[in-house]
């Protein structure tokens, strides 16, 4: 087997410019070898922008993220005595407030199932969930298998993030994407979407694929096209998926940043979060508890996740994995509502009308404030952030407080504001929006 023959199979041919579906052997042969060090990145360059112009079936699609899967370890949660049921997990493709994962996690596991997350930290304007569980006191968002089975079978819920020997063919692929301007590609992304989620040992997936400015898919129609490619793929290798479009032209929530967005989740968890961030944590879970069967209908899922917000056994849950995987719950909880960067701004409404919010502009905003990253080695500041007084839609009036903008420094405020003003748009009329939840795939 040539690794240039297989480049021209999917490169195809004057007669045939789509190119030919790769079988499972020929597949398993470049990612094997690229990972051992035997195929240049030059060849594996050429392959992925022929994977980018000419696309994959889903069979392909399930090879490529099965040889990625099997590159490294795979966590096996089954065999073990302290783990029974079925295991579901949840993955979203990022945005500006997102941080669905941290209270529905504890949501889903208090109904039952058990939930293994691994996720991943921020970059560029979408912020990440290991950065924002980093921000409590004393949390280990490292474990290795052997912990993360141990904190699954204590709470119902785990949260790691990749290590080294989980799918590396991953990080090398990934690392060429990016230079290599492929990273749009839908099949390279649902591979290297499954290969994760599959790698942390779920029977059942749930996707929330966002649309719009601060999403990574910018239309409807696109995110649509990646969900369709996540589910069918998942399904072709025999698990069970759905997938949620979800609106990402303003920020989620009202409190963006690491410890913020913490503090957000508690509140929640008490039952006093936001109408967007719990309508579509309860849509998530409910999808999640459908799959696994503990919930007959999407109806009796949502129910069951409120149920679990009234009694307390969600919050109850969250602060045992937090205390689980080292983290200080007194220290936490005597930290909501006061912890705060001291370099602090207001955004003050300059006239009267109707506020829209442009999720993508608030996300760079907060990288310049220290929330996130432009670059993977780059440090994140816990206690920077943005609190939304007004939320896309409200009426607000001239001299009202539209938000207050805490920063790492001084200076980051340079180039942070100018950022925000231009993301804040007030109206005479209300702008007509698009629906927050837009569809469902399974």
């Amino acid at each position: 087997m040539r690794v240039v023959d297989i480049i021209t199979k999917k490169r195809g041919n004057i007669l045939n410019p789509q190119g030919e579906e790769l079988t499972k052997e020929e597949i398993a042969f470049l990612i094997d070898n690229y990972c051992n060090g035997n195929i240049p990145d030059y060849q594996i360059s050429a392959w992925l922008m022929a994977v980018y112009f000419n696309g994959m079936t889903f069979q392909e699609t399930a090879n490529l993220t099965n040889s990625m899967l099997h590159s490294g370890d795979v966590i096996d949660l089954k065999n073990t005595d302290t783990l029974k049921g079925s295991f579901v997990d949840k993955h979203s493709t990022g945005g500006v407030g997102d941080k669905i994962s941290l209270p529905l996690a504890p949501i889903v596991a208090a109904c039952g199932a058990k939930v293994p997350m691994m996720s991943g930290r921020a970059l560029g304007h979408t912020g990440g969930t290991l950065d924002k569980l980093d921000s409590i006191t004393g949390y280990r968002s490292r474990l290795n298998s052997d912990e993360f089975r141990y904190v699954l079978a204590q709470c119902g819920f785990a949260m790691t993030g990749q290590t080294k020997e989980i799918v590396p063919a991953d990080r090398l692929l990934y690392a060429l994407r990016d230079v290599t301007g492929t990273v749009e590609s839908i099949p390279l992304i649902t591979a290297s979407i499954l290969s994760k989620k599959v790698a942390e040992g779920s029977d059942c997936l749930v996707f929330d694929v966002k649309f719009g400015s601060g999403a990574f898919m910018k239309t409807p129609e696109a995110a649509e096209n990646l969900a369709n490619s996540l589910v069918k793929t998942a399904h072709t290798m025999d698990k069970k998926a759905s997938a949620i479009l979800t609106n990402m032209n303003t920020p989620l929530g009202r409190k963006i940043g690491n410890f913020l967005e913490i503090e957000e989740t508690i509140e929640c968890l008490q039952g006093n979060g936001p109408k967007d961030v719990m309508d579509v944590t309860f849509a998530l879970g409910a999808e999640m508890l459908t799959h696994v069967g503990l919930a007959k209908s999407f109806e009796d899922g949502v129910e069951l996740c409120k149920k679990q917000i009234t009694n307390g056994k969600a919050l109850e849950l969250f602060l045992k994995n937090v205390e689980l995987q080292g983290g200080d719950t007194k220290k936490l909880m005597a930290d909501v509502g006061k912890r705060r960067s001291v370099y602090m701004r207001k955004i003050i409404a300059k006239e009267n009308g109707y506020l829209s919010l442009d999720a993508y502009k608030t996300g760079l905003a907060s990288v310049s404030l220290g929330v996130g990253r432009s670059k993977t080695d780059d440090d994140v500041f816990a206690d920077a952030g943005i609190i939304l007084h007004f939320i896309e839609g409200d009426k607000v009036k001239a001299g009202d407080v539209l938000m207050e903008v805490f920063g790492k420094d001084e200076k980051c405020f340079d180039s942070s504001l100018p950022i925000l003003e231009n993301a804040i748009k007030i109206t005479f009329e209300k702008v007509q929006t698009t629906p927050l939840i837009l569809k469902t795939l399974r």
